[in-house]
């Protein structure tokens, strides 16, 4: 099992365009779990992103931040998956 956290903001517009990628191309995964979380909802997640958002992390590693490349994302998924 692959996991992809989005991490955003509720109002953030980046976050808003990045949602509907990365969900697109979980959606074409078999094996793939996606969780969004807030950083206003972590203290430590706040601290650590808030300059970065939105962030992709596939499997707890940082992927991307501000745009997300749906092939990239795509790539990196399928080489977890094969992996």
């Amino acid at each position: 099992m692959v996991e992809i956290t989005l991490i955003a903001k509720p109002g953030c517009h980046l976050c808003d365009e990045a949602r509907p990628i990365v969900e697109r191309v979980v959606a074409g995964f078999d094996g793939v779990a996606m969780t969004e979380v807030s950083i206003l909802d972590d203290p430590a997640l706040e601290a650590r992103w808030a300059d970065d958002i939105p962030v992709v992390l596939i499997d707890g590693r940082p992927h991307s931040s501000w745009r997300v490349d749906p092939e990239k994302l795509a790539d990196r998924i399928r080489s977890r998956l094969t992996a």
